[in-house]
């Protein structure tokens, strides 16, 4: 299946979120008692709904989406290349919107496919719930009601090296440590994104650690199909 997929038809996609108010103390009455509410069967003997509020970042309903990154294979004056473009910001509504138009002027055909690690499960769920908060119309690419499995046009490095063992969770790091891809994991990790954002406020650092997920992810790609890396200087970003 790999090798019948054109890489041109290959949008490789990573997002970032963090928490919607950095602390629990911040959060308004009403969403205090939802988020007791939703970690209520996760809280145990040690911990409490504030120790799991480090958590939250993750959850659609009290998280937003902060930077989204994606990567095409494109063709420069006859070269190949990786062309890498992002959509940050404090307004989620704003970046969303942008994010939606490109995939519906760009990426509307029925052959583009969405590509992310672990897309599946966080990515693609993720950016559908915040669209749908923000009042905007889902694309066609991140729409799944009434689709068969088939039909879905998303791919996932992280399934794909389940090989149907549906224990397994192989993180990106790992995954490009063992192909001996470049590691994204060279300045910051998730665990860090909500400290940098509100503590540091630095935006753009948060974009080049994203934009290394996606280059990472589309490299792990190739390996999968056996094909030599696109290098650094193949990388464009727009």
């Amino acid at each position: 299946m790999l090798d019948e997929i054109d890489l041109y038809n290959l949008l490789f996609l990573d997002i970032e979120t963090v928490p919607q108010v950095y602390r629990y103390a911040d959060l308004d009455e009403k969403t205090r008692y939802l988020w007791d509410k939703k970690v209520h069967y996760q809280v145990k003997e040690d911990k409490t709904a504030v120790d799991m509020y480090d958590k939250s970042g993750i959850l659609a309903e009290f998280a937003k989406v902060v930077c989204i990154s994606v990567g095409t294979f494109v063709q420069v004056g006859g070269e190949r290349k990786f062309a890498v473009k992002s959509f940050a910001g404090d307004d989620e509504k704003v970046l969303l919107n942008e994010f939606v138009n490109t995939l519906n002027q760009k990426f509307s055909s029925g052959n583009f496919l969405l590509c992310a690690h672990n897309g599946k499960e966080f990515d693609f769920p993720f950016l559908a719930r915040r669209i749908l908060v923000n009042g905007l119309k889902l694309p066609a690419l991140l729409n799944t009601a009434g689709k068969k499995p088939w039909e879905v046009r998303h791919l996932d490095t992280m399934e794909l090296w389940k090989f149907g063992d549906y224990k397994n969770f192989t993180s990106l790091e790992l995954l490009a440590h063992i192909f001996d891809v470049p590691t994204p994991k060279d300045d910051i990790d998730g665990s860090r994104v909500a400290s940098v954002y509100y503590e540091e406020k630095d935006l753009d650092r948060i974009v080049i650690y994203c934009q290394k997920d996606v280059i990472t992810t589309a490299r792990v790609l190739q390996r999968y199909r056996g094909e030599p890396l696109f290098s650094d200087d193949e990388v464009l970003y727009r």
